[in-house]
């Protein structure tokens, strides 16, 4: 049996490859919760000034292409420039993006920092704010190879694939089939499915904004990291996910995250009616994720519970409650 990817990425290949760029490990390192990519904590060694540690990440072979990664690195360096509190990879030797034992990685330095409190309206507002700016900038040009947050790569292409691909359960399969496609109709319906001009404003988008991907530091706010998943896509894309709970309990989030973003930027309040399309699509895209990705031994390990018709009917269930959500009316502000 042929050995996955990844299964060649050995400590000593991390360190070898820092050291390609200039930067030699003192061995210590600690794997960082990713499974899309690798990454990894790595402290210098003493010859650096304050021993300090950088973050080595190793791209999925095959899943972005070299322009698309270098566009999220040049998405990145234009709003550290802005002076959004990002985290971006270091330029070494001239470039951010690099090659060293058949994977592409770049370098960032580590940033501590905890995850927001979200039920705190001050912290809200301050990520709010800086959405904000993420957005301006965001909307200052378009992605030119990054692809877009649309119904039919979240929705209709992963709906094929899991599919043609035989993933479901036969016991499952027609339910969660005819609930996909209903949920999908619905979408269609909504601003999402409008492609043409007159349709939504989208923007080039941190992507993946849930609350693992802000690190909170007292008195300096929130760090934003992980570009990976910058797309293009609606601004509401990057607040949705940081609304958690009952429909009460994300309606008092929203207020104060909408008025720390108007401070800085108009949010459209017609995008609110997107909210539950794009937890739909995420819904779907999800599950053909995990099972793209079952060749990596880290994900059974990882999500032993996925595959079987128990994780599917369950499937079926939130793609039911999904589209109840979507005939309800939106959040308000």
């Amino acid at each position: 049996m042929s050995l996955h990817a990844y299964e060649s990425l050995t400590p000593d290949l991390v360190l070898d490859a820092l050291a390609s760029v200039g930067l030699e490990g003192d061995g210590r390192l600690m794997a960082l919760s990713s499974y899309e990519n690798r990454v990894y904590q790595v402290r210098l060694g003493d010859a650096y000034e304050g021993n300090d540690d950088v973050v080595a990440k190793f791209y999925r072979p095959g899943r972005w292409s070299e322009a698309q990664i270098l566009e999220e690195h040049s998405f990145a360096a234009e709003l550290m420039a802005g002076e959004v509190p990002m985290v971006g990879p270091l330029v070494l030797g001239g470039k951010t993006l690099h090659e060293f034992g058949g994977f592409s990685f770049s370098v960032s330095p580590r940033r501590g920092g905890r995850a927001p409190e979200l039920d705190d309206n001050e912290v809200l507002e301050w990520i709010g704010r800086f959405l904000a700016r993420i957005h301006i900038i965001g909307a200052s040009k378009p992605f030119t190879h990054r692809p877009a947050l649309d119904v039919s790569t979240f929705g209709h292409e992963p709906r094929d694939w899991l599919l043609t691909q035989n993933v479901i359960p036969l016991d499952v399969q027609s339910a969660w089939e005819k609930q996909c496609n209903e949920a999908l109709a619905m979408i269609e319906d909504s601003p999402l499915g409008d492609t043409t001009d007159g349709g939504l404003k989208f923007i080039r988008l941190h992507g993946d904004c849930h609350p693992g991907n802000i690190l909170w530091v007292p008195a300096q706010g929130p760090h934003f990291v992980d570009l990976d998943d910058a797309r293009t896509g609606p601004a509401v894309q990057d607040m949705w996910m940081l609304l958690s709970g009952d429909r009460a309990q994300r309606q008092a989030k929203l207020g104060p995250l909408v008025d720390g973003y108007e401070t800085m930027r108009e949010f459209n309040r017609e995008e609110l009616a997107l909210i539950e399309p794009l937890r739909t699509l995420r819904l779907i895209h999800y599950s053909a994720w995990l099972a793209r990705r079952w060749a990596d031994p880290i994900f059974p390990i990882n999500f032993p519970w996925f595959g079987s018709s128990d994780y599917w009917q369950g499937q079926v269930q939130m793609l039911e409650e999904q589209v109840e959500a979507m005939a309800e009316p939106p959040l308000v502000v």
